[in-house]
C-alpha cells in the first residue's frame, strides 16, 4: 500500500524523544514529513488515514509525562497508522506504552508498531549521571533501523486492512536485574519515611542569571516568566528541568536526592526495544 506522507507528533522538553523521533522518521525513508511539536503549546491536528503517524513522548514516574498526554487530546483521526514511542530515563517504563496504546486506541489510530528508548534522565547531572548522553548515535542508528522496517511493513500490506496492528503487551522488557531494583526500592522508600522534604523547583543562583529569557521560552508549562526568572511557579513546574539543561550560563540547578539514588541503582545502561 501506498503512504507518502509521515507525521511526527511529539512532546519532548528536553529533545529526547523528539531526537528518536526524528531518526524514526529518517528510517522511513519518507520525504513529505509534517512535525507537530506539542513541548510548549496544545494544537488540533486532523490525520488522514494515508498518512504515517508516529508519537514520541517521555515518561515520567512510569507514566506518559501527563502534560503530554494532555495536549496530544487535539489529535484525531479515522484510521491512521501510528507508531507509539515511549522514552525512559534508564529506569522502567512501567504501564507508559500501554497506556499511549489506549489513548491513541481511543483516538482511532490503527497502531501497527511501538518501541521503548532511553533518554538522559531529567534528573541528570555530571556528579549523578543517569543514562547521560541518551540517545546516543547507536540509539539513534537503531530508530533509523527501525524507521526502515516500518517502510516495509508498510509497503508488504496490500492495503489498510492488511497493514496488521500490534499488541504492546508483547513488547519485550530490558532487561532488569533484580538487585538494583530491590536497592532503589528499599532506599526509596526509606527516604519517603525520613521526612527528608523535596525540592519542588528548581533553584536559581542570581549572581549567574542574566535574565536572558532562555529559560522561560524552554518551559513547557509556563512555570517560569520572562523578566523574573529567579523565580519558578511550583504550581505549574513539572519538573522536566528543561530549564536546567537549556541554561547557556549554568545559573539553575534542580538538586533532588533522587538523582543520586536513580544513578547508583540503574548505571547499567537498558536497550531499545520494538515491536512491529
Amino acid at each position: 500500500m501506498d503512504i507518502n506522507e509521515v507525521h511526527l507528533i511529539c512532546f519532548s522538553p528536553t529533545r529526547t524523544s523528539k531526537q528518536v523521533g526524528e531518526a524514526i522518521v529518517r528510517g522511513t525513508g519518507l520525504t513529505n514529513i509534517i512535525t507537530t511539536d506539542l513541548t510548549l503549546h496544545a494544537a488540533e491536528v486532523d490525520i488522514a488515514e494515508d498518512t504515517l503517524t508516529i508519537v514520541a513522548v517521555p515518561v515520567y514516574g512510569g507514566k506518559v509525562a501527563p502534560l503530554a498526554m494532555e495536549r496530544l487530546q487535539g489529535v484525531r483521526t479515522s484510521g491512521s497508522p501510528v507508531v507509539l514511542v515511549v522514552v525512559y530515563g534508564n529506569r522502567a517504563y512501567e504501564k507508559a506504552l500501554v497506556e499511549l496504546d489506549a489513548f491513541a486506541s481511543a483516538k482511532g489510530f490503527k497502531v501497527v508498531a511501538g518501541a521503548t528508548f532511553v533518554g538522559e534522565h531529567s534528573y541528570s547531572t555530571e556528579q549523578h549521571p543517569v543514562a547521560a548522553g541518551r540517545p546516543d548515535a547507536n540509539d539513534l542508528q537503531y530508530a533509523e533501523e527501525f524507521g526502515a522496517k516500518l517502510r516495509t511493513k508498510i509497503n508488504a500490506a496490500t492495503d489498510m486492512e492488511h497493514l496488521y496492528p500490534v499488541d504492546v503487551n508483547r513488547i519485550q522488557r530490558p532487561r532488569q536485574p533484580f538487585l538494583p531494583l530491590f536497592k532503589f526500592l528499599r532506599r526509596v522508600i526509606k527516604l519517603r519515611k525520613s521526612g527528608v522534604p523535596l525540592p519542588r523547583v528548581p533553584e536559581v543562583d542570581a549572581e549567574l542569571c542574566t535574565h536572558c529569557g532562555i529559560c522561560a521560552a524552554h518551559c513547557p508549562s509556563g512555570a517560569i516568566v520572562k523578566g523574573d526568572e529567579c523565580n519558578t511557579i511550583a504550581e505549574k513546574c513539572i519538573k522536566c528541568c528543561a530549564c536546567v539543561k537549556g541554561c547557556p550560563f549554568k545559573a539553575r540547578t534542580y538538586d533532588t536526592p533522587f538523582a543520586v539514588l536513580l544513578s547508583d541503582c540503574f548505571g547499567r545502561q537498558k536497550e531499545a526495544r520494538i515491536i512491529l
